[in-house]
C-alpha cells in the first residue's frame, strides 16, 4: 500500500491510501497517522477511494488513527470509499463510528 500526504488549510492532514489496507499495511497507517497528530495536524482524513481492500486490521488501524486523533482535540474522518469498503464498514457497523464523505476537502468543510 502506498500513502500519499498533504496538508489542508486549518491544520487538517490528508493521507490518500492506494492498495490493500490490511495487515500487512495497518501498522504503516498508524505510523503515518502518528506523524499527523505529532505535527500538530489533529484533524486527519483518511482518503480511501483507491483502496481496494480493508480487513479487520485495517479496520483497527482506523480506529487506533480516530482515537489518537481525538485525544489530541480533533477527529478522524474517511473520505471516497469503494463499494468493497463501505460494505465491510456497514457489516461491521463501523459505518456509525467513522463518517464517511465525497472527498477529502469536504471532510471539515462544515
Amino acid at each position: 500500500m502506498d500513502i500519499h500526504s498533504k496538508l489542508l488549510g486549518g491544520g487538517v492532514a490528508v493521507l490518500k491510501l492506494e492498495g490493500k489496507l490490511n495487515m500487512v499495511s495497518a501498522p504503516h497507517l498508524r505510523q503515518e497517522v502518528h506523524s499527523a497528530v505529532a505535527a500538530g495536524n489533529s484533524k486527519v482524513v483518511i482518503d480511501l477511494s483507491a483502496v481496494d481492500f480493508i480487513d479487520s486490521s485495517g479496520l483497527g488501524a482506523l480506529i487506533n488513527g480516530l482515537k489518537s486523533t481525538r485525544q489530541a482535540g480533533g477527529d478522524l474522518r474517511i473520505a471516497g470509499p469503494t463499494e468493497q469498503v463501505r460494505l465491510v464498514l456497514e457489516l461491521t457497523n463501523m459505518d456509525r463510528v467513522l463518517n464517511a464523505y465525497e472527498t477529502a476537502e469536504t471532510a471539515f468543510s462544515e
